[in-house]
């Protein structure tokens, strides 16, 4: 027996040591296995933190350090690494049934359910929650139909910080330093409202930011309360009268607002029964008017205001008279009641007029009432008042916690701090407002508030780190999913968050790789305990796009064209998720049109355009179905569009006037951006006719420094040119010093100035013909056409058809630095010109580097010396002066930074070659500005850009001594 016994004892320690040796021999090779582990993204080395063998069941759980979740899971990942660690197992456990976890689950689950083969995880989709009622706000003058993009989808979208109060410095200021002329607070503004939230809202969707989203400077409230200096009106019907509501309303009692006081229950608000529409059209109508009294003719975005009634209705019609002509509205007031809801941005004129305001009709398809409180036009400047002081800058520019306040927000939802911490408050606002917003909503349903169907929210940083080799951050995604017992408020699991986290990580690192050629960083996802990703209601990310504090990212960071392409991997991104969410189909908006030009009809008095359509080899469903063209009429603004289903398209005109067009290509995704805009005009007595080619295409961020001991950039040399506008400047760089690389503060590399923050600096509007065109206009009997520059060199439009060509070239010039080719002067447009002039043309052109962009080459300058007849002498880098003499006037140009037009830093100092003579000089320094030719054929050649000369009177003087000049022989 006892025998028996030892050997029993015998075999048990043997097995009870084979298996000890298995798990210390797994352990290792997994050990060693994570350690050298190469993920797709630049993640922190993983680690083996546990091994779980099951002899019974035959199974090895392999639990990970957190930051093997860091990194995306695809199915071929996942696949590859099973395999992997397979391969590593010894023999007696090879063939169990592997588990690898990861952040608390198996790693295949963390693969987003849009890049899945097989079974979804319906648990982090919403397939049982959608929101069916009418949208907040839809625009009923759209001429297009969105069916497959974001159509109907509330999203929030929100640029990080903004200027705050400084409790412990009783000082405002910003949340991160300034940096590489820029500061996180500024930097974010210029991806999310100038192509995040529009690319969005082209998909169909209804976007709220709880930062202010309008640039305008000025604000004029017009309120039953108080009208001020604008009128307020209301008129009733036969059977239906404007009575107060039994609820407060907006009243702007104030002009400075202290901590906690809501202007949305200083007021009151005024509603009405509704009535079905009328057969007769004007006969009876009851509405109400809001026209403002405005104090500079411009874009102003247009909010309205209302209080939800127990029978309010969900078509409230809403007119907009604007410049272009009358965008009308349906807003859905059974939601979002007290507080400003935006309708649109519009173009409206100075003072007050009955083509510049705003009416609510009680027109419904619904039996109820509408409510009618105040309407708000512009962004305006700060108006919250924190230690006895207001920020001083554009309400744009300020934290959401201030916002919060003026759009009616309670005092919980912005100051969980009582006051006492803005910095902790502003964090929380944000997560705050649009969980207040969607409160009672679908997609919150436990939560009051005010039932906005709100279901995904998107926070864009920049970080902070640097490298001192030029490397680059690249981009960080950040979730939530330690909080309501993993739970977001419909009961979806809250790794839904980490999609969303992955799709914009994954569709911003390709696209920026396919545009640039580029390998972006990718970063981690971290699952973290931040806020922005916490407290909001549903799926919820940040994006820390790139460093703010990295040279090598922020080159690339002040490129529009960059932001442009983030921004539309961003809004990709979000279309996908919200699809895949629903288990829906989606089609992507097209890219912006090309080769657009006008040429005048067969048929009297008619105007011929035509484009080209662009596919986006990226997404085979961009592909354009059809476009839509906006007209302008002088200076009006432009009208709705016109939805055309070809290429080309007829439109009628009148003689006398200036017509300018713009085309956006459309499918069921939605509306691509606008192309540059064309103008035409005819002249009631047609002498001869003019062709003007819009050769400025660029954009650009500042002149680069970059060498062995300096980087940073040179607002001076070139501050760039921005896509229509710029906000995100704070100031001229100051510390250019490598060595301090990584550090904050004066001194440190990158370190920045504040003379630019808060200016809105004018850029390339894409609008130069029309400047051009006024000035020829102003000649008397000339007519013009104009068309892009790569309809010229792709044959489209042949200069010879026209006596006289106008080319403009802008801020146009080649740049190594920046990745698009802006040549001023492109091998094909050299050939078409010199067989233009060769045949007895007439060719003005102007651009500030029509010089300096054509001097690199032996060609170039034969090209411009031997045809267009100048040769490149310098560059005007003085800007203490900007005055030019010629043509018996003296002109000035802006030469800095401004809100008008933008800056010309270096004009071409341009000489006279051949039988040319000069016509234009700088001043001081008599300096050669411009020179003419007359010969077999004429040239006209500015050194600095004709439209930026900064009087009308004298660019019409100007232009009517060149053409002057051009048709008396």
């Amino acid at each position: 027996m006892k025998i028996i016994v030892f050997f029993l004892c015998l075999t048990l320690g043997v097995n009870f040591l084979s298996a000890q040796d298995i798990e210390r021999n797994v352990k290792e090779r997994l050990t060693d296995y994570f350690g050298r582990y190469t993920a797709t993204a630049k993640i922190s080395t993983p680690k083996l933190k546990s091994v779980d063998i099951d002899y019974e069941r035959k199974t090895i759980a392999i639990h990970a350090s957190e930051s093997f979740a860091y990194q995306p899971f695809r199915p071929e990942t996942v696949e590859a690494v099973y395999n992997q660690v397979k391969e590593l197992l010894p023999g007696p456990v090879h063939y169990y049934r592997l588990t690898i976890f990861a952040d608390g689950k198996p790693i295949e689950e963390l693969i987003p359910n849009i890049y899945r083969n097989k079974k979804k995880d319906k648990e982090r989709m919403s397939l049982k929650t959608d929101y069916k009622g009418a949208a907040w706000v839809k625009n009923i003058s759209r001429p297009n139909e969105i069916s497959r993009g974001l159509q109907d989808r509330h999203i929030a979208i929100w640029q990080s910080h903004g200027n705050y109060f400084k409790n412990d410095k009783n000082e405002w200021g910003w949340q991160r330093p300034r940096l590489f002329c820029t500061t996180e607070d500024l930097f974010t503004q210029s991806f999310v409202l100038p192509y995040v939230i529009p690319m969005l809202e082209n998909a169909g969707a209804i976007v709220y930011t709880p930062r202010e989203r309008d640039t305008q400077k000025n604000e004029i409230i017009v309120d039953n309360d108080t009208p001020n200096a604008s009128l307020y009106l209301e008129v009733g019907s036969k059977k239906a009268h404007w009575t107060t509501a039994p609820i407060k309303g907006f009243a702007q009692k104030k002009a400075i607002y202290r901590d906690g006081e809501n202007p949305f229950t200083d007021g009151t608000c005024r509603f009405i029964p509704t009535e079905r529409k009328k057969k007769k059209k004007n006969k009876d109508q009851a509405f109400a008017e809001w026209v403002p009294t405005l104090p500079a003719k411009g874009e102003y975005a247009v909010y309205v205001s209302y209080r939800t009634l127990p029978n309010s209705v969900s078509d409230a019609k809403y007119l907009v008279f604007h410049n272009g002509g009358v965008t009308e509205f349906k807003v859905n007031q059974k939601i979002g009641g007290g507080t400003w809801v935006y309708l649109g941005t519009f173009e409206f004129d100075k003072g007050n007029n009955d083509y510049g305001m705003v009416v609510l009709s009680n027109e419904s398809s619904e039996h109820g009432v509408v409510c009618a409180d105040a309407v708000r036009f512009g962004g305006g400047m700060g108006n919250i008042a924190r230690g006895g002081k207001i920020s001083g800058l554009p309400r744009y520019l300020e934290g959401a916690r201030y916002s919060a306040q003026w759009v009616g927000m309670p005092y919980e939802v912005y100051a969980g701090r009582k006051g006492e911490n803005d910095y902790a408050d502003d964090i929380n606002t944000r997560s705050n407002t649009i969980n207040y917003l969607s409160g009672g909503s679908v997609y919150n349903p436990q939560q009051p508030g005010l039932g906005i169907p709100l279901e995904m929210t998107m926070a864009l940083h920049s970080d902070a780190g640097c490298s001192k080799t030029d490397e680059l951050i690249g981009s960080l995604g950040i979730y939530t999913t330690d909080f309501n017992n993993g739970k977001l408020n419909t009961g979806i699991d809250r790794y839904a968050s980490r999609d969303l986290a992955d799709i914009l990580l994954t569709q911003i690192q390709k696209d920026i790789y396919s545009s640039y050629n580029l390998s972006w960083t990718r970063r981690s996802m971290w699952n973290r305990n931040y806020s922005e990703t916490r407290l909001p209601a549903t799926p919820s990310t940040i994006i820390e796009l790139l460093s703010h504090q990295n040279f090598a990212d922020m080159q690339l960071g002040h490129d529009p064209n960059f932001k442009f392409t983030v921004g539309r991997a961003i809004y990709k991104g979000i279309l996908q998720f919200v699809a895949g969410q629903h288990d829906k189909e989606y089609v992507v908006q097209p890219l912006p049109v090309s080769n657009f030009a006008i040429r005048f009809g067969k048929k009297k008095n008619t105007l011929e355009l035509s484009w080209k359509g662009e596919n986006d080899p990226q997404e085979p469903t961009a592909q354009p179905r059809e476009y839509i063209v906006y007209t302008r009429i002088g200076y009006g603004g432009f009208d709705n569009g016109t939805l055309v289903s070809k290429t080309s398209h007829t439109a009628k005109i009148e003689p006398g006037l200036v017509y300018s067009f713009k085309v956006t290509a459309v499918n069921r995704g939605g509306e691509s951006f606008p192309s540059e805009i064309l103008s035409a005009y005819k002249a009631k007595r047609e002498r001869e006719r003019v062709l003007i080619i819009n050769g400025f295409d660029r954009v650009s961020g500042p002149a680069v420094i970059n060498t062995f001991d300096k980087a940073g950039f040179d607002l001076e040399q070139d501050p760039g040119v921005p896509y229509l506008s710029n906000i995100s400047f704070s100031g001229a760089q100051i510390g250019f010093d490598r060595a301090q690389a990584g550090k904050e503060g004066e001194g440190s590399l990158g370190y920045s100035g504040r003379e630019l923050e808060g200016m809105k600096i004018a850029g390339n509007t894409f609008d130069y013909p029309f400047i051009h065109g006024k000035a020829i206009q102003a000649a008397g009997k000339y007519s013009f056409v104009s068309c892009s520059d790569e309809a010229v060199e792709n044959g489209t439009v042949t200069l010879e058809d026209y006596p006289v060509v106008d080319y403009i070239l802008g801020m146009e010039k080649e740049d190594p630095v920046h990745k698009v080719y802006y040549k001023t002067f492109s091998s094909a447009m050299q050939r078409i010109i010199t067989s233009y002039c060769q045949s007895g043309g007439n060719l003005f052109v102007s651009g500030a580097y029509v010089g300096s962009d054509m001097s690199g080459t032996q060609g170039n300058r034969e090209f411009t010396e031997k045809i267009l007849k100048y040769g490149y002498q310098n560059s005007m880098t003085d800007k203490s002066s900007n005055r030019i003499n010629g043509l018996g006037r003296t002109i000035t140009i802006p030469r800095m930074p401004n809100e008008t037009s933008y800056a010309v830093p270096a004009p071409d100092c341009i000489v006279p070659v051949d039988t040319a003579f000069p016509v234009f000089t700088y001043v001081p320094g008599n300096q050669s500005a411009g020179i003419a030719y007359k010969g077999n054929y004429r040239t006209f050649v500015l050194g600095f850009p004709f439209e930026s000369i900064q009087s009308e009177a004298d660019r019409a003087t100007i232009m009517a001594g060149i053409l002057g000049f051009f048709t008396q022989r």
